[in-house]
């Protein structure tokens, strides 16, 4: 991972509200069938729904944010779940501010 993947990542305001919105997934996502918000993820399906944008859309923009290792991905039955990386969001917030 370069760091132009970490820029262009959070360089548009879908995928910073997407990341905001995995902060809290039970505040933002209504229940889903499969998988736990928390601990498996939220479904690719209901974060689409909330942006009232195409899932090949999401697509897009979720591979982006996997590539920067910003957020998890993990399959259950036919859907993806997405989960934020609290790990390395944790180090590029203590890195950003180290270099200031």
């Amino acid at each position: 991972m370069q760091d132009v993947d970490i820029l262009k990542a959070l360089a548009n305001d879908r995928r910073l509200a997407i990341l905001e919105w995995l902060k809290r997934p039970r505040e933002h996502f209504r229940p889903q069938i499969d998988g736990d918000l928390e601990e498996d993820g939220v479904c690719a399906v209901l974060i689409a729904e909330k942006l009232n944008i195409t899932p090949a859309t999401l697509s897009e923009h979720m591979r982006i944010l996997v590539q920067a290792e910003l957020v998890h991905a993990k399959r259950i039955k036919q859907w993806i779940f997405y989960r934020r990386n609290e790990g390395r969001i944790a180090e590029l917030k203590q890195s950003l501010f180290a270099s200031l």
